[in-house]
């Protein structure tokens, strides 16, 4: 056999690593790079960020040494090793199997009590422990913005958020158009917003700052502009930006919303200095226009008249009762 074109395959691979090693020791200088997740500023983060790292030391487990292993082996056994043992009819080692699959079935049982644990404990519907009442923010995705509701003080916002630090905040959410995403990388706890339908999150910042608020999910062409600023605000901070919200001269109203929901990208923050109290709800149900509500259905379902047809295919039980 040629020893020459593995010796090659070495030297190629020694280059690479060589290189991987010097952009691996280049990156602390990237100081311009933020990583985000693995700042948190609340609760919800931090315990995401243990269970990233967590899971990541887990895996590293079996990642490490098959790297090594693989380095070594290449090496150990290249051709022009004389000294490397020949064994053509080896095939077979107890101690062997029983590492390659006790190690993965240990790690696999380790990251399902994380996950298991981690679900119920970081649920989104779960409240945060606090003596007062959360505040309470109606959230709403657009195309391509975000509205912010404070029905606790009727004031709303695009595109930015308050919130006080050392409070937690209880979200509903939903979306006005197609799927998308609310994120906050910094306090945690992706979730998605869908039409019609509501979900909720809760969420706590710990340390004063503007952290930046994203669209996760692909929602067409206006999708990377569809940013927001989350302010995390001391008390005093936060009480003014309320007052400065509240002295805006815009309403919210469904004509003022029909304006808003219209497509297009909001380049700077908007306050409304009162809101339709029912906005959110409609808005849900989706009745800001004439439509009728979809939390109305089963009630009017319930009150529509029979025709006599409807009647002659009820069952006799329920014929009977009526009459």
């Amino acid at each position: 056999m040629d020893p020459e074109p593995f010796g090659g395959l070495l030297r190629r691979t020694s280059r690479w690593l060589v290189r991987a090693s010097a952009v691996l020791a280049a990156a602390p200088l990237l100081g311009g790079c933020q990583m985000a997740l693995m700042n948190p500023a609340g609760p919800i983060g931090a315990e995401e960020k243990s269970i990233i790292l967590l899971a990541t030391g887990l895996m590293l487990i079996v990642v490490i040494p098959v790297i090594v292993m693989t380095i070594a082996f290449a090496w150990r056994y290249r051709a022009s090793n004389e000294n490397a043992t020949y064994a053509p009819d080896w095939h077979h080692s107890n101690w062997i199997e029983a590492i390659v699959w006790a190690i993965p079935c240990l790690i696999v049982l380790a990251l399902g009590d994380v996950t298991w644990a981690s679900s119920h404990k970081l649920d989104p519907w779960a409240r945060i422990p606090y003596a007062g009442k959360p505040l309470e923010v109606e959230v709403v995705s657009l195309d391509w913005k975000w509205l912010f509701i404070y029905p606790q003080y009727h004031v709303a916002s695009v595109n930015e958020l308050a919130m006080p630090i050392g409070r937690p905040v209880h979200f509903r959410l939903t979306s006005a158009t197609v799927m998308n995403s609310f994120f906050i990388p910094r306090l945690g706890s992706q979730i998605y917003t869908m039409t019609g339908m509501e979900t909720q999150l809760n969420l706590r910042a710990d340390r004063p700052g503007v952290y930046q608020g994203i669209s996760a999910n692909y929602s067409g062409k206006g999708f990377a502009d569809m940013k927001f600023k989350a302010l995390a605000l001391g008390p005093s901070g936060f009480k003014a930006w309320i007052a400065r919200a509240g002295t805006a001269k815009a309403r919210l109203d469904l004509a003022s919303y029909k304006t808003l929901s219209m497509h297009g990208v909001a380049r700077a923050a908007t306050y409304y200095g009162a809101v339709d109290p029912m906005l959110y709800d409609k808005i849900l149900n989706r009745c800001v226009d004439t439509t009728p509500c979809t939390d109305d259905a089963p009630h009017l379902a319930t009150t529509k008249p029979m025709t006599p047809d409807m009647a002659m295919r009820m069952p006799a039980s329920t014929s009977k009762h009526k009459s």
